[in-house]
């Protein structure tokens, strides 16, 4: 079977979009997660001072991560840590919050 160029770029694009198409493991999402434990706890309970994740509804959190990208929300460093994530990983990373106890 001869394949062109043209055929195998577009065999390639098709499976890029599929992979991008498929949701995210629990392993990748306690992954981004886990970035956040620095300031927010592990597992998003926070020690006294920073803000607790753990238990917040996604929502909230999806909304605040969105400002903060979109600089709407004044921070010291979140900003920078929110442009990092696309939308998609913003609406799982918050999830996975929301599914912890507080």
């Amino acid at each position: 079977m001869k394949f062109t160029k043209a055929t195998v770029a577009a065999s390639l694009l098709i499976l890029s979009g599929w992979a991008h198409a498929q949701s995210p493991s629990a392993a990748q999402v306690r992954s981004w997660a886990a970035a956040c434990a620095n300031c927010h706890g592990t597992n998003g309970q926070a020690q006294p001072g920073m803000e607790s994740l753990a238990g917040v509804s996604k929502d909230d959190i999806v909304k605040k991560m969105l400002d903060f990208k979109a600089g709407r929300k004044p921070a010291t460093i979140m900003h920078q840590l929110a442009k990092g994530y696309s939308d998609d990983q913003i609406q799982a990373i918050a999830a996975y919050f929301a599914a912890q106890k507080k």
